[in-house]
């Protein structure tokens, strides 16, 4: 509906408006990057046809057209468009909008509240949507760009769909592109290696590449054609999309973690390199290597923990850039190692032993007896000393009477563990044999 009371925006003002801003689609057809939210198919899509929404939540990175689409749903579903921003707004905001929503349901209109960043609200701010949301006062949408699994409420999330929005992919970003050169009535003062490089630079964020647009159309001389590096040169290449303490974070050290374990020196390598481009900590990197090494590698290869282990000394003594190839060095050392984690899963049955039993305690024969009293009461009695044994072994019993004797440790025939494991058996057999069992 055309408002008659909004003010008139004189056009040279209006064209200068950013032209992200000025390229906002007008329906939910227009939108793109998002053909599984609103394709013809896509679940938006579907709500609006069926004529009934529900609040949702909208996750997904920056630029990928969340706001947007929360406006043009209420535009398409007749709703009063209410918006505020976690990071400026408060309870006492909270009460403002609620209560004018309330008034407007009392007048037949029910209203959206989109909430921008709503993870950055607390738990009890939170909580305070839940009343409004369940008597239909509001439909939520709230945006966020954090997995909403770790940062909102349970009592929330129960009440509200989540909907993933998806980084642009080099077509849809194409696309803006093109759309940008029709309103300017221009085309971008770009080769088509440059043109594929701008696409690359925005990373993903629509919002981004239309900036980035404008950037060029204001640097380029007259009848100037840009390659890949004269377009590097005025425009500064925008960092990658990475949040050293969020989701960015957590989703590459786990890519990284996993491509080690498979036995993938490419990938790990390949992952490596984004953390680090991404401006990650490299010693963080390298802890995380060495428990890699721990985890799995294991005994299968004894010598990854100690080359890991000289390999983030070794970044920590060069700095960068000469240190990383160090990581990288080891990073390729533990994707080509033998896996085990044997060592790994025998840990944690023992610990899980250690809190079922309590604080047994161990047998008399291996406890010392430094006074007279304990060994009046059985302590030391019978010890073996193992040095003086056949084969330095004397196959005795070291745990607590009442757990009886357990096994952990099962190493696998993999690398170094297939010696391990051939000492075990031949100790095994001796025990029996001297243990007379």
């Amino acid at each position: 509906m055309t408002d008659l009371f909004a003010p008139h925006v004189p056009e040279d003002i209006e064209n200068k408006r950013p032209l992200a801003d000025r390229l906002r689609p007008k329906s939910l057809a227009e939108v793109t990057g998002q053909p599984h939210l609103t394709g013809a198919d896509g679940a938006l899509t579907r709500m609006i046809g069926a004529g009934s929404l529900g609040s949702m939540i909208f996750w997904g990175p920056p630029g990928t057209g969340k706001t947007t689409v929360a406006r043009l749903l209420s535009g398409e579903a007749d709703l009063a468009f209410e918006q505020i921003s976690a990071i400026f707004s408060g309870v006492a905001d909270l009460k403002k909008v609620f209560e004018s929503a309330r008034a407007r349901r009392m007048n037949g209109r029910q209203t959206l509240l989109f909430v921008d960043e709503i993870h950055r609200f607390n738990r009890a701010q939170q909580d305070s949507f839940l009343p409004v949301m369940e008597d239909g006062t509001i439909i939520l949408v709230g945006a966020t760009t954090e997995n909403p699994s770790f940062e909102l409420n349970a009592a929330l999330l129960s009440r509200a769909r989540v909907l993933t929005f998806r980084s642009h992919d080099a077509e849809s970003l194409a696309e803006l592109m093109k759309r940008a050169e029709q309103a300017e009535g221009k085309a971008l003062p770009l080769d088509d290696a440059a043109r594929e490089t701008l696409v690359m630079m925005a990373d993903g964020d629509g919002r981004a590449i239309l900036t980035l647009a404008e950037e060029v159309w204001r640097s380029a001389r007259a009848d100037e054609r840009l390659d890949p590096q004269s377009l590097m040169n005025i425009v500064q290449r925008r960092a990658p999309i990475y949040d050293k303490g969020q989701d960015g974070h957590y989703n590459l050290i786990s890519a990284l973690h996993k491509s080690v374990r498979g036995s993938d020196p490419d990938a790990a390598l390949y992952y490596l390199a984004r953390m680090l481009d991404a401006g990650e900590d490299p010693l963080y990197i390298g802890r995380r290597l060495v428990r890699m090494a721990s985890e799995d590698i294991g005994l299968a290869d004894p010598q990854a923990l100690p080359i890991v282990s000289a390999a983030k000394d070794a970044y920590d003594y060069l700095g960068s850039p000469e240190g990383e190839l160090a990581l990288a060095e080891a990073c390729v050392y533990l994707a080509t190692a033998p896996k085990s984690n044997s060592v790994e899963v025998a840990f944690h049955a023992a610990m899980a032993a250690a809190k079922q039993h309590g604080s047994l305690m161990p047998p008399k024969h291996i406890l010392n007896a430094p006074t007279k009293l304990m060994k009046e009461q059985g302590y030391n009695a019978g010890y073996r000393y193992d040095h003086d044994e056949p084969d330095a072994f004397s196959g005795q019993d070291y745990f607590p009477t009442e757990m009886g004797r357990q096994k952990f440790y099962h190493p696998p025939e993999r690398g170094f563990e297939r010696e391990i494991n051939k000492r075990l058996q031949w100790w095994e057999k001796l025990r029996r044999e001297r243990n007379g069992s």
